[in-house]
């Protein structure tokens, strides 16, 4: 009787088993590789072409503001893109940097637009306290 006492009692193991999250790590790896190129926000601009090399940065958010070949106006806040007026865009402007003083700001203008209206912009950009501005180019 003592010998059927030790099959019936096994000594419990206290090891996590972590295939399961490795599982699900993988899973939304992939669904993030997937929707990632989807997720391109902005105004749709045709960028005029340089031979610049791209800045690298480490910091992924940025204030992105457009000019499209209409010369309207708008920025990248929360996906919104409706057309907005300097003043409105300078306001806006403001108030973001007013939470992140330091976000960089970049200016995409369609290549058939007037040179005077992405000065504008930017000029715009400068009067709402923005101290560096970069400009977005397609590369050659």
């Amino acid at each position: 009787m003592a010998r059927s006492r030790r099959r019936g009692k096994r000594k419990q193991v206290a090891e996590i088993n972590v295939v399961p999250y490795i599982d699900v790590m993988l899973v939304l790896l992939v669904i993030f590789m997937v929707t990632a190129p989807m997720l391109t926000q902005g105004v749709d601009v045709e960028l005029p072409n340089a031979n610049a090399t791209p800045i690298e940065s480490d910091n992924s958010d940025v204030l992105i503001a457009s000019v499209d070949r209409d010369g309207q106006y708008y920025i990248d806040i929360g996906g919104e893109q409706a057309p907005l007026g300097l003043e409105e865009l300078k306001d806006r402007v403001r108030k973001v940097l007013a939470q992140n003083p330091s976000l960089p700001v970049l200016v995409r203008g369609d290549k058939n637009v007037s040179y005077g209206d992405v000065v504008g912009l930017m000029v715009a950009l400068q009067g709402a306290g923005v101290q560096n501005i970069g400009l977005v180019t397609e590369p050659e």
